[in-house]
Protein backbone atom coordinates (compact mmCIF):
# COMPACT_ATOMS: atom_id res chain seq x y z
CA UNK A 1 0.00 0.00 0.00
CA UNK A 2 3.01 2.04 0.99
CA UNK A 3 4.27 1.81 -2.90
CA UNK A 4 1.22 2.76 -4.27
CA UNK A 5 0.79 5.84 -2.42
CA UNK A 6 4.18 6.67 -3.58
CA UNK A 7 3.18 6.21 -7.06
CA UNK A 8 0.50 8.67 -6.68
CA UNK A 9 2.40 11.12 -4.82
CA UNK A 10 5.13 11.00 -7.48
CA UNK A 11 2.50 11.42 -10.03
CA UNK A 12 0.43 14.26 -9.13
CA UNK A 13 3.96 16.27 -8.33
CA UNK A 14 5.01 14.98 -11.77
CA UNK A 15 1.77 16.48 -13.17
CA UNK A 16 1.96 19.47 -10.85
CA UNK A 17 5.88 20.13 -12.43
CA UNK A 18 4.28 19.98 -15.54
CA UNK A 19 1.64 22.63 -15.58
CA UNK A 20 4.22 24.79 -13.92
CA UNK A 21 6.65 24.37 -16.21
CA UNK A 22 3.79 25.74 -19.25
CA UNK A 23 2.42 28.24 -17.30
CA UNK A 24 5.95 29.86 -17.32
CA UNK A 25 6.49 29.56 -20.76
CA UNK A 26 3.60 31.05 -21.77
CA UNK A 27 4.34 34.37 -19.39
CA UNK A 28 7.83 34.35 -21.31
CA UNK A 29 6.44 33.60 -24.71
CA UNK A 30 3.82 36.65 -24.19
CA UNK A 31 6.69 38.76 -22.51
CA UNK A 32 8.96 37.89 -25.72
CA UNK A 33 6.46 39.21 -27.71
CA UNK A 34 5.41 43.00 -26.27
CA UNK A 35 9.27 42.69 -26.14
CA UNK A 36 9.14 42.63 -30.04
CA UNK A 37 5.98 44.45 -30.78
CA UNK A 38 8.01 47.21 -28.44
CA UNK A 39 10.79 46.98 -30.66
CA UNK A 40 9.11 47.29 -33.94
CA UNK A 41 10.36 48.62 -36.76
CA UNK A 42 8.94 52.05 -38.22
CA UNK A 43 7.85 51.41 -41.86
CA UNK A 44 9.77 53.71 -44.36
CA UNK A 45 7.57 56.00 -46.37
CA UNK A 46 8.10 58.83 -48.45
CA UNK A 47 6.31 62.13 -47.82
CA UNK A 48 6.39 65.72 -48.34
CA UNK A 49 6.11 69.26 -46.68
CA UNK A 50 2.56 71.32 -47.77
CA UNK A 51 3.17 74.46 -48.86
CA UNK A 52 0.62 77.08 -50.06
CA UNK A 53 0.03 77.90 -53.71
CA UNK A 54 -1.44 79.45 -56.42
CA UNK A 55 -4.45 77.39 -58.42
CA UNK A 56 -5.94 78.92 -61.16
CA UNK A 57 -9.20 76.03 -61.91
CA UNK A 58 -10.46 75.11 -64.95
CA UNK A 59 -13.54 73.34 -65.51
CA UNK A 60 -13.67 71.25 -68.32
CA UNK A 61 -17.33 71.15 -70.23
CA UNK A 62 -18.73 70.21 -73.57
CA UNK A 63 -20.43 72.29 -75.91
CA UNK A 64 -21.09 72.85 -79.73
CA UNK A 65 -20.58 75.36 -82.22
CA UNK A 66 -22.93 77.14 -83.70
CA UNK A 67 -23.30 79.99 -86.45
CA UNK A 68 -23.50 83.66 -85.30
CA UNK A 69 -26.92 83.94 -88.18
CA UNK A 70 -28.30 81.23 -89.92
CA UNK A 71 -31.58 80.90 -91.60
CA UNK A 72 -33.54 78.94 -94.41
CA UNK A 73 -33.98 81.09 -97.39
CA UNK A 74 -37.83 81.04 -98.77
CA UNK A 75 -39.83 83.13 -100.75
CA UNK A 76 -43.01 85.12 -99.07
CA UNK A 77 -45.04 84.72 -102.22
CA UNK A 78 -46.14 81.60 -104.45
CA UNK A 79 -44.41 81.87 -107.79
CA UNK A 80 -42.72 80.72 -110.52
CA UNK A 81 -38.86 81.18 -110.26
CA UNK A 82 -37.75 83.48 -112.97
CA UNK A 83 -33.98 84.22 -111.88
CA UNK A 84 -31.31 82.77 -109.68
CA UNK A 85 -28.30 85.16 -109.05
CA UNK A 86 -26.09 83.15 -106.38
CA UNK A 87 -24.10 80.26 -106.83
CA UNK A 88 -23.80 77.59 -104.31
CA UNK A 89 -21.28 78.06 -101.72
CA UNK A 90 -20.48 81.29 -102.95
CA UNK A 91 -20.32 84.57 -100.20
CA UNK A 92 -23.19 87.11 -100.12
CA UNK A 93 -23.51 90.46 -98.73
CA UNK A 94 -26.50 92.14 -97.12
CA UNK A 95 -29.04 93.48 -99.59
CA UNK A 96 -27.63 91.39 -102.11
CA UNK A 97 -30.34 89.62 -104.65
CA UNK A 98 -30.40 86.14 -104.30
CA UNK A 99 -33.75 85.39 -106.76
CA UNK A 100 -36.76 86.86 -108.20
CA UNK A 101 -39.97 85.00 -108.71
CA UNK A 102 -42.13 86.04 -111.83
CA UNK A 103 -44.32 89.05 -111.20
CA UNK A 104 -46.32 89.51 -114.23
CA UNK A 105 -49.62 89.28 -112.18
CA UNK A 106 -48.92 91.80 -109.84
CA UNK A 107 -48.01 93.67 -111.44
CA UNK A 108 -51.32 93.49 -113.43
CA UNK A 109 -53.29 93.77 -110.54
CA UNK A 110 -51.17 96.68 -109.95
CA UNK A 111 -52.32 98.34 -112.74
CA UNK A 112 -56.00 97.52 -112.33
CA UNK A 113 -55.89 98.59 -108.30
CA UNK A 114 -54.10 102.01 -109.34
CA UNK A 115 -56.79 102.97 -111.97
CA UNK A 116 -59.71 102.35 -109.33
CA UNK A 117 -57.75 104.21 -107.31
CA UNK A 118 -57.43 107.56 -108.86
CA UNK A 119 -61.66 106.90 -109.72
CA UNK A 120 -62.12 106.92 -106.10
CA UNK A 121 -59.86 109.57 -105.85
CA UNK A 122 -61.61 112.07 -108.16
CA UNK A 123 -64.95 110.72 -106.94
CA UNK A 124 -63.87 111.81 -103.26
CA UNK A 125 -62.53 115.22 -104.49
CA UNK A 126 -66.12 115.99 -106.47
CA UNK A 127 -67.90 114.53 -103.26
CA UNK A 128 -65.62 117.39 -101.15
CA UNK A 129 -66.52 120.66 -103.33
CA UNK A 130 -70.31 119.38 -103.07
CA UNK A 131 -70.17 118.99 -99.23
CA UNK A 132 -68.89 122.46 -99.16
CA UNK A 133 -71.72 123.20 -101.22
CA UNK A 134 -74.16 121.32 -98.98
CA UNK A 135 -75.27 119.63 -102.03
CA UNK A 136 -74.27 116.03 -100.46
CA UNK A 137 -74.83 114.56 -96.85
CA UNK A 138 -71.91 114.16 -94.72
CA UNK A 139 -72.80 110.52 -94.80
CA UNK A 140 -72.56 110.50 -98.46
CA UNK A 141 -69.19 112.25 -98.52
CA UNK A 142 -67.77 109.72 -95.66
CA UNK A 143 -68.34 106.57 -98.06
CA UNK A 144 -66.58 108.37 -101.26
CA UNK A 145 -63.70 108.79 -98.76
CA UNK A 146 -63.85 105.05 -97.61
CA UNK A 147 -63.93 104.02 -100.90
CA UNK A 148 -60.76 105.91 -101.59
CA UNK A 149 -59.04 105.13 -98.71
CA UNK A 150 -59.39 101.45 -99.63
CA UNK A 151 -58.37 101.98 -102.82
CA UNK A 152 -55.26 103.21 -101.74
CA UNK A 153 -54.73 100.81 -99.29
CA UNK A 154 -55.33 97.84 -102.13
CA UNK A 155 -52.44 99.50 -104.07
CA UNK A 156 -50.29 99.59 -101.26
CA UNK A 157 -50.90 95.62 -100.68
CA UNK A 158 -49.91 95.29 -104.53
CA UNK A 159 -46.65 97.15 -104.08
CA UNK A 160 -45.83 94.99 -101.11
CA UNK A 161 -46.77 91.93 -102.38
CA UNK A 162 -44.55 93.39 -105.43
CA UNK A 163 -41.50 94.12 -103.58
CA UNK A 164 -41.73 89.89 -101.75
CA UNK A 165 -40.98 88.69 -105.34
CA UNK A 166 -37.07 90.26 -105.23
CA UNK A 167 -35.86 87.98 -102.42
CA UNK A 168 -32.32 89.68 -100.93
CA UNK A 169 -29.91 88.83 -98.68
CA UNK A 170 -30.83 89.66 -94.83
CA UNK A 171 -27.44 89.34 -93.62
CA UNK A 172 -23.91 88.69 -95.01
CA UNK A 173 -22.83 84.82 -94.93
CA UNK A 174 -22.26 82.14 -97.52
CA UNK A 175 -25.04 80.26 -98.98
CA UNK A 176 -25.39 76.50 -99.03
CA UNK A 177 -26.58 74.32 -100.87
CA UNK A 178 -29.69 75.08 -103.52
CA UNK A 179 -32.56 73.27 -103.77
CA UNK A 180 -34.57 74.34 -106.84
CA UNK A 181 -33.76 75.54 -110.31
CA UNK A 182 -35.18 78.38 -112.29
CA UNK A 183 -38.78 77.75 -113.74
CA UNK A 184 -39.82 75.71 -109.84
CA UNK A 185 -42.70 76.67 -108.43
CA UNK A 186 -42.47 78.01 -105.13
CA UNK A 187 -44.67 79.15 -102.01
CA UNK A 188 -43.33 80.09 -98.23
CA UNK A 189 -42.85 76.80 -97.38
CA UNK A 190 -40.63 75.61 -99.70
CA UNK A 191 -36.63 75.78 -98.85
CA UNK A 192 -34.45 77.55 -101.34
CA UNK A 193 -31.28 77.51 -100.15
CA UNK A 194 -28.92 78.16 -96.10
CA UNK A 195 -27.76 81.28 -95.61
CA UNK A 196 -25.15 80.60 -92.80
CA UNK A 197 -23.12 84.01 -91.27
CA UNK A 198 -19.63 81.90 -89.88
CA UNK A 199 -17.27 85.13 -89.53
CA UNK A 200 -18.49 84.76 -85.45
CA UNK A 201 -19.22 81.61 -84.03
CA UNK A 202 -21.26 81.15 -80.77
CA UNK A 203 -20.51 78.22 -78.59
CA UNK A 204 -23.23 76.86 -76.18
CA UNK A 205 -22.31 74.79 -72.89
CA UNK A 206 -23.96 74.18 -69.47
CA UNK A 207 -22.39 74.35 -65.95
CA UNK A 208 -23.05 72.46 -63.09
CA UNK A 209 -25.13 74.47 -60.62
CA UNK A 210 -22.33 74.88 -57.88
CA UNK A 211 -20.53 77.31 -60.22
CA UNK A 212 -23.41 79.71 -61.27
CA UNK A 213 -22.12 82.30 -58.53
CA UNK A 214 -18.94 82.56 -60.38
CA UNK A 215 -19.82 83.13 -64.42
CA UNK A 216 -19.25 86.74 -65.27
CA UNK A 217 -20.27 88.12 -68.93
CA UNK A 218 -17.46 88.92 -70.99
CA UNK A 219 -15.45 86.45 -68.86
CA UNK A 220 -12.54 84.65 -71.20
CA UNK A 221 -12.42 80.83 -71.96
CA UNK A 222 -10.34 78.71 -73.88
CA UNK A 223 -11.79 75.41 -76.30
CA UNK A 224 -10.41 73.38 -78.98
CA UNK A 225 -12.23 71.00 -81.57
CA UNK A 226 -12.28 67.42 -82.03
CA UNK A 227 -10.25 67.51 -85.13
CA UNK A 228 -8.02 69.88 -84.03
CA UNK A 229 -5.84 70.39 -81.61
CA UNK A 230 -5.47 74.34 -81.85
CA UNK A 231 -6.57 76.51 -78.94
CA UNK A 232 -9.11 78.90 -79.57
CA UNK A 233 -10.48 81.85 -77.24
CA UNK A 234 -14.26 82.74 -76.70
CA UNK A 235 -15.96 85.27 -74.62
CA UNK A 236 -18.71 84.63 -72.68
CA UNK A 237 -21.92 87.27 -73.72
CA UNK A 238 -25.16 85.27 -72.43
CA UNK A 239 -26.41 83.86 -69.76
CA UNK A 240 -29.76 81.87 -68.78
CA UNK A 241 -31.15 84.07 -65.97
CA UNK A 242 -32.22 80.77 -64.17
CA UNK A 243 -30.80 76.83 -63.56
CA UNK A 244 -32.54 74.37 -65.10
CA UNK A 245 -34.68 72.12 -62.31
CA UNK A 246 -34.15 69.01 -64.83
CA UNK A 247 -30.14 68.69 -65.28
CA UNK A 248 -29.32 71.59 -62.55
CA UNK A 249 -26.91 73.14 -64.78
CA UNK A 250 -27.12 76.85 -66.10
CA UNK A 251 -26.68 77.52 -69.60
CA UNK A 252 -24.56 80.13 -71.41
CA UNK A 253 -23.21 81.20 -74.62
CA UNK A 254 -19.82 82.96 -75.95
CA UNK A 255 -18.42 84.06 -78.88
CA UNK A 256 -15.77 83.57 -81.08
CA UNK A 257 -14.26 85.43 -84.30
CA UNK A 258 -13.55 82.67 -87.18
CA UNK A 259 -12.34 84.63 -90.07
CA UNK A 260 -10.59 82.27 -92.08
CA UNK A 261 -13.43 79.93 -91.81
CA UNK A 262 -11.72 77.08 -90.44
CA UNK A 263 -14.49 76.29 -87.65
CA UNK A 264 -17.50 74.98 -88.65
CA UNK A 265 -21.23 75.19 -87.25
CA UNK A 266 -22.04 72.13 -85.41
CA UNK A 267 -18.69 71.15 -84.87
CA UNK A 268 -18.18 69.57 -81.11
CA UNK A 269 -16.21 71.67 -78.55
CA UNK A 270 -13.89 70.66 -75.43
CA UNK A 271 -14.74 73.78 -73.61
CA UNK A 272 -11.80 75.27 -70.39
CA UNK A 273 -13.42 77.10 -68.25
CA UNK A 274 -11.39 79.34 -65.94
CA UNK A 275 -12.91 79.51 -62.60
CA UNK A 276 -11.84 81.83 -59.52
CA UNK A 277 -8.12 82.11 -58.87
CA UNK A 278 -7.03 80.85 -55.62
CA UNK A 279 -3.54 82.39 -53.98
CA UNK A 280 -3.01 80.06 -50.90
CA UNK A 281 -4.14 76.57 -51.97
CA UNK A 282 -3.24 73.81 -50.42
CA UNK A 283 -2.90 70.81 -53.17
CA UNK A 284 -1.20 67.47 -51.98
CA UNK A 285 -0.42 64.08 -54.91
CA UNK A 286 -3.81 62.22 -55.45
CA UNK A 287 -1.53 59.08 -54.29
CA UNK A 288 -1.65 60.47 -51.06
CA UNK A 289 -5.44 60.36 -50.32
CA UNK A 290 -7.32 56.79 -49.10
CA UNK A 291 -10.67 56.39 -50.24
CA UNK A 292 -13.07 55.66 -47.15
CA UNK A 293 -16.66 55.01 -46.42
CA UNK A 294 -17.72 58.96 -45.24
CA UNK A 295 -15.11 60.55 -47.05
CA UNK A 296 -10.94 60.91 -48.00
CA UNK A 297 -8.19 60.27 -45.53
CA UNK A 298 -4.89 61.57 -45.51
CA UNK A 299 -1.87 60.16 -43.01
CA UNK A 300 0.86 62.91 -42.00
CA UNK A 301 3.81 62.42 -39.55
CA UNK A 302 3.90 63.73 -36.53
CA UNK A 303 6.55 62.57 -33.74
CA UNK A 304 7.87 59.98 -35.67
CA UNK A 305 4.20 58.12 -36.09
CA UNK A 306 1.86 58.39 -38.87
CA UNK A 307 -1.51 60.13 -37.50
CA UNK A 308 -4.71 59.80 -39.98
CA UNK A 309 -6.53 62.99 -40.76
CA UNK A 310 -10.11 63.27 -42.59
CA UNK A 311 -10.04 65.90 -45.43
CA UNK A 312 -12.38 67.54 -47.56
CA UNK A 313 -11.24 67.98 -51.27
CA UNK A 314 -12.41 69.84 -54.46
CA UNK A 315 -10.93 70.13 -57.58
CA UNK A 316 -8.42 67.95 -59.10
CA UNK A 317 -5.81 68.31 -61.55
CA UNK A 318 -3.90 65.54 -63.79
CA UNK A 319 -1.33 65.18 -60.57
CA UNK A 320 -3.01 66.88 -57.54
CA UNK A 321 -5.78 67.43 -55.69
CA UNK A 322 -6.99 70.52 -53.51
CA UNK A 323 -7.66 70.20 -50.01
CA UNK A 324 -10.35 72.58 -48.39
CA UNK A 325 -9.91 71.30 -44.41
CA UNK A 326 -7.97 69.25 -42.23
CA UNK A 327 -4.39 70.48 -43.41
CA UNK A 328 -2.29 73.11 -42.71
CA UNK A 329 1.17 74.65 -44.02
CA UNK A 330 3.96 72.82 -42.92
CA UNK A 331 2.37 69.09 -42.58
CA UNK A 332 4.51 66.58 -43.26
CA UNK A 333 2.47 64.85 -45.57
CA UNK A 334 2.70 60.79 -46.46
CA UNK A 335 2.48 59.85 -50.35
CA UNK A 336 4.25 56.60 -50.65
CA UNK A 337 3.74 53.35 -48.55
CA UNK A 338 0.07 54.55 -46.84
CA UNK A 339 -2.04 51.72 -47.56
CA UNK A 340 -0.49 49.36 -44.86
CA UNK A 341 -0.68 51.79 -42.47
CA UNK A 342 -2.90 52.58 -39.30
CA UNK A 343 -3.08 55.92 -36.77
CA UNK A 344 -0.15 55.34 -34.56
CA UNK A 345 1.64 53.37 -36.64
CA UNK A 346 5.50 54.41 -36.44
CA UNK A 347 7.47 55.33 -39.65
CA UNK A 348 10.79 56.80 -41.01
CA UNK A 349 9.99 59.47 -43.36
CA UNK A 350 12.28 60.47 -46.20
CA UNK A 351 11.13 64.00 -47.37
CA UNK A 352 10.42 64.44 -51.45
CA UNK A 353 11.03 68.20 -53.04
CA UNK A 354 7.48 68.91 -54.48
Amino acid sequence: MKIKYIVYTLLIVGIGALVAYRVSENKSEKSDSKEKEGKKKPAKVTGIVLKSQVFADNLALSGSLEANEQIEIRSEVSGIVEQINFSEGSSVSKGQVLFKVDDIELRAQLAQVKTKQGLASENERRARLLLQKEAISQEEYDIASADFQSAKAETQLIQAQLGKTTVRAPFSGKIGLRYISTGTYVTPTTVIANLVNTSQLKITFSIPEKYAGQMKINSTLTFSTSESKEKYTAKIYAIEPGVDVTTRTLKMRAITQNPEGKLLPGTFANVALPLEKINDALLVPTEALIPIQNGKKIFVAKNGKAKEIIVETGARTAKSILVLTGLKVGDTILTSGVMSLKDDSPVKVTIQKN
